[in-house]
């Protein structure tokens, strides 16, 4: 979901914005489970995620040892880091977000890592004081307070999971859960769905 809507940012008429929220949190908190946990679940969403790859044009690759690694891999160091930027230089949060995701969806490194965050961060176009200074943050309590409050704020708009996107339209938060919800996002918001590769308008 998160490159299908960066291609409807100036296609709508939406201001998009991040915001970092940790998944295991919301997992633990809604009582949640992976849905690979259920093997014919699982099963069906391996082949699922391929065919969603391949329509939303991303460079999504799922093998199948994919679980296995999506499951023992934790993101909370990463999503602090990504809180430490949205702290302190929000205008890489965008870059360093998507960068995040090819290296975990599509590379499938281990985003836990020191070497491999701040190696994540260059390719964002961060400088290496920069990154090294947002790694420190990472373990301070006011990153890990804005996580916690981002994380809490998802929670109250009903996410129970990721990805998920809370639409603010006509003095209401709408949300919606799952990689496959843009196009019933436009129709909540009053834009066509004008495919998952538009083209920009004329």
């Amino acid at each position: 979901m998160l490159q299908a809507l960066c291609r409807y940012r100036h296609i709508w008429n939406i201001e998009l914005r991040f915001r970092p929220a940790f998944l295991g949190g919301i997992m633990q908190q809604t009582g949640n489970k992976p849905p690979a946990m259920l093997p014919k679940r699982g099963e069906y969403l391996l082949k699922d995620m391929k065919r969603m790859a391949k329509y939303y044009q991303v460079p999504l690759r799922m093998s199948p040892d994919a679980f296995q690694h999506i499951m023992g891999t934790s993101s909370l160091t990463a999503m602090r880091f990504i809180t430490a930027i949205d702290m302190t230089n929000p205008q890489y949060l965008e870059p360093l977000s998507r960068q995040f995701w090819m290296r975990f969806w599509s590379q499938h490194e281990d985003i836990s890592q020191p070497e491999n965050i701040l190696a994540i961060a260059r390719q964002a176009g961060l400088s290496a004081e920069l990154s090294q200074k947002a790694l420190e943050m990472a373990s301070s309590p006011p990153v890990k307070d804005r996580l916690k409050d981002t994380t809490t704020e998802a929670l109250k708009h009903g996410a129970f999971g990721m990805p998920a996107v809370v639409a603010h339209y006509d003095g209401k938060p709408h949300l919606f859960f799952g990689s496959d919800r843009l196009e019933l996002l436009g129709s909540i918001i009053g834009e066509k769905w004008l495919g998952p590769v538009p083209s920009p308008k004329l």
